[in-house]
């Protein structure tokens, strides 16, 4: 089984910054593209950010040139930098990931469970 584990929500006020981190683990092969996600409340879920094995990332309009999303391919770590945060920030931010289980097996989708993420004006 495979487990992804969101860490570093909390609340912070409109400018401030917050960095998530989102550790993978279980009988992983490798891991191909990760994700982060957030739900508003009322909402839909949108991605975020997206970065793929090699390194290279791709943001929503909404974020880019704030957030940055970094990957640690070693420690099967993904992690998520948020600087000059805004109110309308405010979500559960989730991890997401393509993941290998082996040769041939995969990848296969997962979820971690959300980190709450509120930013106060």
């Amino acid at each position: 089984q495979v487990q992804l584990v969101e860490s570093g929500g909390g609340l912070v006020q409109a400018g401030g910054s917050l960095r998530l981190s989102c550790a993978a683990s279980g009988s992983i092969f490798s891991i191909a593209a990760m994700y982060w996600y957030r739900q508003a409340p009322g909402k839909e879920r949108e991605l975020v950010a997206v970065i793929t094995s090699g390194g290279s990332a791709n943001y929503a309009d909404s974020v880019r040139g704030r957030f940055t999303i970094s990957r640690d391919n070693a420690k099967n770590m993904v992690y998520l930098q948020m600087n000059s945060l805004k109110p309308e920030d405010t979500a559960v931010y989730y991890c997401n990931g393509d993941i290998r289980l082996g040769m041939g097996r995969g990848p296969f989708n997962y979820w971690g469970q959300g980190t709450q993420v509120t930013v106060s004006s």
